[in-house]
């Protein structure tokens, strides 16, 4: 691979080291579906798998080496023969095949692990590369545990593998254990001391058990580092890898700092996080940057009145440019009145003062009591303060006692014109009694025709919506009423329509009966 100094490669391993976290395991068919959405995401280079691990992954690398045509298909390989040939057998139909082989360099690896002495590993690392190197020129070659190695080893490592063929060589920080500043040094190390670099890629390869994958990765390219392993959402062992949108969104966002590119279509970077996210069953985190649902959601007053008058106040990036359709302003207790005046505006009601004073107290005494604010909750609020008129019949106070060892009884005070009234009434269950005490307030008895309840929003605590359609003279009125409570709900369903007829008997000869 000839380097481009102004470009860094994308090298994506969500299909090996991402799926062999906890949880994240895929099938065949799971993982060729991930990968035609690597390619079109424009990643540079796909890690299909470790085909040596078993025969499922084989199977699964040779599929997707075989279908991909654009990205780069890479196999993993431990620095021996019978892995490297068996990375060669699953690779080798790719239009652009890459035998990516690994070692450890670290002391601590060298004594506990392979039990080998310092020589020897630097010689099977160059034989590794060398025979890689008999299938392919694409050969990059990982120093495991580069960041615990001694840096003088380390350079002596990669210079012989460089020799040996590899045109690209990772820096993995294979534990997490780097610190940005630490991690950039040792990448310009690696360039002052490595004389045979040339044309090689250097490759960085970070590990987030610290936080600090992302800004050990970032410090590397200003390092001069030109390929990034990362992942989708930042999958894989432990607390995971360098998530590849939070790298190809500073990159982007910070051009004038970094002055790099990455071929990845950023418009695809949100689909490409769902996928994955209904593949492995795995959610996001609300506050993941970049595809979290909160990355470009404002609940904050002060950020909602900057975001309607110019978006980049407090957006750094615009959600079109990762494939989210818009910003999300979150109408709640921390919302003011401008925020809540564009909703509804976009709902298509527009307010005077006095109204949109009512509306947003509304809106604040609700999200008091329940999490999210929807358009349903908005136009319910609508109804209930601005388009209901004068009303004969208004709710005051209302205590429902109920259970399987009690009689159900509802006591309720009301205003009935300018008259304030409190009677209680009994019924078979605790909405039958509240309605049955509305009737001994009201001195009315109306047919009830139906009694219905819905939830306005998903989620424990949405509103309830009820509908209560009661007879008059042949015909029927609908009343409407939404509480987080059920059964105040239905009472104000049940006073609504009662002033519904109110408004019908006063009204019997200027309209026409058709209030529902």
């Amino acid at each position: 691979m000839k380097r481009d100094k102004n470009h860094v490669y994308i090298f994506d391993t969500s299909l090996r080291d991402g799926e062999q976290s906890p949880g994240n395991s895929m099938n065949t068919e799971e993982k060729l579906l991930l990968a035609r959405q690597l390619e079109k995401l424009g990643v540079d280079i796909i890690e299909a798998g470790f085909p040596i691990a078993s025969e499922g992954d084989f199977d699964a690398v040779r599929q997707i080496a075989r279908e991909i045509r654009k990205s780069q298909v890479a196999g993993l390989a431990r620095a021996n023969k019978q892995d490297i040939d068996r990375a060669w057998q699953a690779i080798k139909g790719a239009a652009h095949p890459r035998i990516h082989t690994f070692i450890s360099s670290s002391d601590i690896h060298l004594k506990y692990q392979l039990k080998k002495s310092r020589v020897q590993v630097l010689r099977e690392a160059a034989a590794a590369v060398k025979l890689a190197k008999s299938y392919t020129p694409n050969v990059e070659f990982s120093p495991m545990d580069a960041t615990r190695s001694d840096r003088n080893y380390l350079a002596e490592m990669v210079s012989a593998v460089i020799d040996a063929g590899a045109v690209t060589v990772n820096i993995p920080d294979t534990v997490g254990y780097a610190v940005p500043d630490e991690f950039g040094s040792l990448i310009a190390f690696l360039f002052d001391r490595v004389k045979n670099m040339g044309d090689t890629v250097i490759s960085v390869h970070c590990h987030n058990d610290l936080g600090l994958a992302v800004a050990n990765s970032l410090a590397a390219i200003r390092a001069g580092a030109r390929q990034v392993e990362c992942t989708i959402n930042g999958i894989g062992e432990r607390a995971g890898n360098t998530a590849m949108e939070e790298i190809v969104m500073a990159l982007a966002t910070r051009r004038d700092l970094f002055g790099l590119t990455t071929q990845i279509k950023t418009d695809q970077i949100y689909k490409t996080s769902r996928l994955l996210t209904q593949i492995t069953g795995i959610p996001v985190q609300p506050n993941k940057a970049i595809v979290g649902a909160n990355a470009f959601a404002h609940e904050s007053g002060i950020h909602q009145d900057g975001l309607i008058k110019e978006k980049i106040t407090y957006e750094i990036m615009t959600p079109q440019s990762v494939g989210i359709s818009d910003s999300h302003i979150v109408l709640g207790k921390h919302s003011g009145r401008a925020a809540i005046s564009q909703h509804l505006k976009k709902m298509g009601y527009i307010l005077n003062e006095d109204q949109l004073n009512r509306v947003a107290a509304k809106v604040k005494d609700l999200a008091d009591v329940k999490k999210d604010i929807y358009d349903e909750d908005m136009e319910a609020i609508l109804y209930e303060e601005i388009y209901r008129g004068e009303e004969k019949y208004n709710l005051i106070y209302l205590n429902v006692v109920s259970g399987n060892v009690a009689i159900p009884t509802a006591t309720m005070e009301m205003q009935v014109g300018k008259e304030v009234i409190r009677d209680a009434g009994f019924g078979n269950g605790p909405v039958d009694a509240t309605f049955a005490a509305i009737r001994n307030i009201t001195k009315t008895n109306y047919p009830l025709l139906k009694y219905a309840v819905n939830a306005i929003t998903g989620g424990a605590d949405a509103q309830g919506e009820t509908m209560v359609q009661l007879k008059y003279n042949g015909n029927s009125v609908i009343g409407r009423g939404a509480h987080p409570d059920v059964i105040v709900a239905s009472a104000k369903a049940y006073i609504n329509a009662l002033n519904r007829l109110e408004f019908l008997k006063d009204n019997a000869k200027k309209v026409k009966l058709e209030l529902s």
